[in-house]
Formats: structure tokens, C-alpha cells, sequence
């Protein structure tokens, strides 16, 4: 007995010693006390296609120069805007004019990192330990050096931090995290920070002050037009563009503008405006080729406002990818005052409490952030609808969020639109009364313009996916002044975006660990990478740079790969930091 308890007790205390070692060294890790090696590793791009993305380089670590920090890249989130670059390369909007075979780009953007080392001039502000998320849109008198573009991103080891970043356009880009907030869930704030910021979108409700208006006359015009609001001292545009207007209407702003002061240029029909963008161009009447035809020259921000009483004679072919990109929105109202199709409905931030919501696409990592705000927030919708092409990304959403849905009195419905007599059963119910929100995950104009079908009385689409620039759907405008409809895009986050949600993590507000679906070594970051573009995961993939060499690895997989890991998962399936902090304790190198 006495030589069975000795035989036992050995095994139990080298496991301790072990535990103990890999406490200290996780200890050492978040503390930033481990010593910084002569050489970092990093995955270059030289090009577009994964054919030009290498394999993993080293390079010297380097010396912060006096105003400098250098900082340690311990979580990285991919991204499919990632991907964008990868198959874009030098083409992208935020690289041309650079040579990435001479200057090859490292991505990763949604990346924590940890100050390690900081240079003279910042040592009062700085120390090493110091924790940070970065708002990677970085302006520099007004030139974006976007981290993970410009300036090289969170797939390497270490990085430089510098005046760029600390002290650009909108002050200091870093933003400070807490020692005990885990790596993972902080990196994620990035893309659940876009997710928040498109609920908080506003638009005007008036004509812009000082800008360009075109108004523009139709074949169904009236002659009772009235100006409303937005025509007098405390407001007025700058200069107005006129055609076929009706005239007793001309007569009326021609005589406001001498009164105001503003510029009027007579634009003949079928002719281009004298000036490239236009902040408000409204149309008296229905015509569909002509709103097609001026859209285009509508500024960053611009409105287009509908006034008409019948219904237009067929779809217009609407730029989505620049109401997603550049704000743009269609407004409309019946009758004959002007103001009021800009102020009678104004565009509603976010989903209707009690409401029926449509998430479009919703399978992917962004869309499962969205369905989980709308189950999670108070006063939500009440009945949701998800549709994506993989039963396996819709299987997953429900045995992830079903029960909790259920819970909270939301109806949860989740439709495949590739089985076709499913699909249109499951959205036979929908088809008269319609959704009051619609939100487009996927970058697809097709989808577009068939849920645009389903808006209801006043209802919302957001075309949250980055759909391209000159990408047109097919959009019944009509809705937007019989119906009250509106359509909106959103692109991106702010400082205080990005504030707001790391506050929400920290204080327990918004768990944004619910979206880690794989997590991986930076080993494996290109496979990680193919992952995205090829939609393999539901959620986001986390790379893990200081950690030994580890495959892109789905957290049901830690089960037997690494069951102390997986043991601290929540219900089995759910990133923790607990389950972070046993994962680095084994792995960090």
C-alpha cells in the first residue's frame, strides 16, 4: 500500500511542478517580462493571390526610436477584409501606387498587443505591460495609413508603434485595455465594433446648408409644389441646379435665391450637371431612368428625396456599393411639400423593438455578431429570420443561439434559399406584410434586390456587407415614398466606436468570445486565411502568435487535442478566458 500511494504521489507532483512552470511563464507572458528575441516573424504579401503570399518570414526586432513603442502582437483576428487584400493586392483602394513586390504588406487589423518595450521621449506616458487595441483607420493629414495596409498589421510577432498612430488626425489611435480583459474577446471589439456603429447611423432631415441641390422635373410633376423647411436664412443650399422644373416653382426659387443669395444653374434634360457631386438631387414625379441618371453625381453623405404619388413604371438600378460606402440614401414622400420627404420618416438607427427582423446572409462570423446583439439587447425585434446557403452555418446558428432566443420570447427561423421549396414556404409568411428590418451580410446584388422585396411599411434595409462601388440591384424606389422605406449602408468604425464596445467587454455588457470559432498558431495563419475566403468556420478565427505551432483548430476539436482547453469552453462550445489563459499557459512558447 505504502509503495502504490509513493507511485501515485511522484506523478501528482511533477504535474505540479509542470503547472506551476506554466503559470510563471503565463505570469511572465501578461506581465511582458519575457525576453524579446533578436528576430520576429511575420506573413508578407507581395502581390495579389495566395500564390504571393509567403511563408513566414523573420526579420530583426527593432529598436524603438525615442518617440516609438514597440509592442507585442499577442491576438489577431482574420478578417474578410483580409481577403480583399489578398485578392486585390496592389489594386486595393488603400495600397495604390505601392510596389508590394519591394514593400510587401503584412495584414491584421483586429489584433491586442502588448507595450514590451518604449522609447525615451514616451516613458512618462508609457510602460512596458501597457495593453492596447488599435482603431486601425489611421489618418494623417487626411491620408489613411490604415494598420495592417499602410503600416504593417498584426500577423507578425512585433511591431512599431509611432507618431502616425499616437498622434494623428484624431488624436491617439491606441486604446487602453485592462490587464485582466482576456486577448481574444479584446481583439474581437474591432469587427463587433462595426457591427455596434451600424446602429447608430445618422442622416440629415433637410437639405444640406451651403451644399448643391438639384431638383429635377419629371414628366408627372404637379404645379403646387411647396419649398417647406430648409429654404430660408438659418438654412439654405449654396447652389441650385434646375431642370424641368414646373413654373410656378422656378418663379418661387428664383426669387428665394436672390433673397438668400444662391447660385441657380439652369441644367438642360438628358445634359450632365456642371459640378461632379451633388449633396441633394430631388425629383418631382416618378421616373426611373432619370433617377438612374443622376444618381451618380450625388456626393459623399448625398440624398436622393422622391416626391410622387404613383408608383414608378419599373425598378431602378441603384448603386449599392455606394450607399454602403459613401452614405448615400433615397427618401421620398407623397404630396407636394418638399421638406417633408426628407423629414417625414427619418431613417431609423436601429431594429424595431417587438419588430421582425431579416438577416440576410446571416451564417457567416458578422452575421452571428448581429444575431447575437438583437437576441441579447433589450427591447429587440420578436421574430427574426436567417437565411444562408449552408446548413451547416444555419445548424450551427441555431444550436448556438436557439435556446436563448426561445428564452428571451424571439422566434428564431432560420432558411436555406438554396432549397428552393423550403425557402419560399418559410418566406410565403413574410411576403405581404413584409419586415421592418432587413440587414444584407453578404456582398451579393442578387440578394440585394430580392429581400429589398420584403421591406414592410417604414421598414429599414442595411446593406451591412461590402458590396463593391458601381455594384447595381434592382430596387422597387417606389417603397421609399409609398411605403416609407429606406435604404442604408454602413462601412467601418470610429474611436469612440470602438471605446464603446471595449467598455461593453470590460464590463461584462457584451461577450464578444462568443464569436471564436478556431484558433490558430501563426503557423497557420495562411491556412487560417484560405478558411475565410472559403467560409469554412461560422465564427472568426483568432491567431495566436507566441504560442507553439498549431494548426487552424475548431474548438470542438480541443476536446482531444487539448482537453485541459476544452474543458473550460462554456457549454462546450464557447471561447472563455479561461479557457484562453489554460491555452496559453500550455502552448506560449
Amino acid at each position: 500500500m505504502h509503495g502504490q500511494c509513493r507511485s501515485r504521489s511522484r506523478p501528482r507532483e511533477r504535474l505540479t511542478v509542470l503547472e506551476m512552470r506554466m503559470t510563471d511563464r503565463y505570469a511572465t507572458y501578461r506581465q511582458a517580462q519575457t525576453a524579446i528575441p533578436s528576430r520576429s516573424r511575420c506573413l508578407p504579401l507581395y502581390g495579389a493571390g495566395f500564390e504571393n503570399l509567403g511563408a513566414l518570414v523573420e526579420r530583426p526586432v527593432p529598436e524603438p526610436a525615442a518617440d516609438q513603442l514597440l509592442v507585442r502582437h499577442d491576438a489577431i483576428g482574420l478578417c474578410f477584409s483580409d481577403i480583399k487584400i489578398l485578392t486585390q493586392g496592389p489594386a486595393h483602394p488603400r495600397l495604390q501606387g505601392r510596389d508590394l513586390q519591394k514593400e510587401p504588406v503584412v495584414m491584421g487589423h483586429e489584433v491586442v498587443m502588448t507595450v514590451v518595450k518604449v522609447g525615451a521621449k514616451l516613458k512618462d506616458a508609457y510602460r512596458p505591460g501597457d495593453r492596447f487595441i488599435i482603431q486601425a483607420d489611421i489618418y494623417v493629414n487626411g491620408v489613411n495609413l490604415a494598420y495592417g495596409y499602410k503600416i504593417d498589421g498584426g500577423l507578425s510577432e512585433y511591431g512599431l508603434i509611432d507618431r502616425r498612430i499616437l498622434n494623428g488626425d484624431h488624436g491617439n489611435y491606441l486604446i487602453p485595455v485592462k490587464p485582466e480583459t482576456g486577448y481574444a474577446e479584446s481583439a474581437l471589439a474591432e469587427p463587433w465594433a462595426c457591427v455596434v456603429a451600424a446602429y447608430t447611423l445618422k442622416y440629415r432631415t433637410g437639405l444640406k446648408s451651403g451644399g448643391t441641390a438639384w431638383i429635377v422635373g419629371t414628366s408627372s410633376a404637379r404645379d403646387d409644389y411647396t419649398l417647406g423647411a430648409g429654404w430660408d436664412r438659418d438654412g439654405h443650399p449654396a447652389r441650385l441646379l434646375l431642370t424641368r422644373v414646373p413654373a410656378k416653382l422656378e418663379r418661387t426659387l428664383k426669387a428665394r435665391a436672390a433673397e438668400l443669395n444662391m447660385d441657380i444653374v439652369a441644367v438642360a434634360p438628358g445634359t450632365q450637371p456642371p459640378v461632379e457631386k451633388i449633396d441633394d438631387i430631388i425629383f418631382l414625379g416618378a421616373d426611373a431612368e432619370a433617377v438612374e441618371a443622376a444618381s451618380p453625381f450625388l456626393a459623399h453623405g448625398g440624398i436622393v428625396a422622391i416626391l410622387a404619388d404613383r408608383p414608378m413604371s419599373r425598378p431602378v438600378k441603384i448603386d449599392v456599393g455606394r450607399i454602403h460606402y459613401e452614405d448615400w440614401v433615397y427618401v421620398g414622400a407623397t404630396g407636394n411639400d418638399i421638406a417633408k420627404a426628407y423629414a417625414q420618416t427619418p431613417v431609423r438607427p436601429d431594429l424595431k423593438a417587438g419588430g421582425k427582423t431579416l438577416f440576410a446572409g446571416a451564417g457567416g462570423p458578422i452575421g452571428r455578431m448581429h444575431l447575437q446583439r438583437a437576441i441579447e439587447k433589450a427591447n429587440g425585434p420578436r421574430t427574426i429570420v436567417c437565411t444562408d446557403a449552408s446548413d451547416v452555418r444555419l445548424k450551427d446558428l441555431e444550436d448556438t443561439y436557439a435556446d436563448e432566443a426561445k428564452a428571451k420570447g424571439i422566434r428564431l427561423v432560420c432558411l436555406n434559399p438554396m432549397r428552393k421549396d423550403a425557402y419560399a414556404q418559410g418566406m410565403a409568411e413574410f411576403a405581404r406584410d413584409g419586415f421592418d428590418d432587413v440587414v444584407v451580410l453578404a456582398p451579393v446584388a442578387p440578394l440585394i434586390a430580392e429581400t429589398s422585396r420584403y421591406l414592410g411599411p417604414g421598414a429599414v434595409m442595411n446593406i451591412f456587407a461590402g458590396v463593391a462601388r458601381g455594384t447595381t440591384a434592382d430596387v422597387d424606389l417606389s417603397d421609399a415614398y409609398l411605403k416609407q422605406t429606406r435604404i442604408v449602408g454602413h462601412s467601418a468604425s470610429t474611436i469612440d466606436d470602438l471605446k464603446e464596445v471595449l467598455r461593453q467587454i470590460e464590463s461584462k455588457e457584451l461577450a464578444t468570445n462568443r464569436s471564436v470559432a478556431a484558433v490558430g498558431s501563426l503557423e497557420a495563419a495562411r491556412e487560417g486565411l484560405k478558411a475565410v475566403k472559403d467560409a469554412v468556420y461560422p465564427g472568426k478565427i483568432v491567431i495566436f502568435p507566441h504560442i507553439r505551432e498549431l494548426p487552424v483548430t475548431p474548438l470542438g476539436d480541443l476536446k482531444t487535442k487539448l482537453p485541459s482547453v476544452h474543458a473550460r469552453l462554456k457549454n462546450g462550445r464557447e471561447w472563455t478566458k479561461e479557457a484562453e489563459e489554460e491555452f496559453l499557459r500550455v502552448m506560449l512558447k
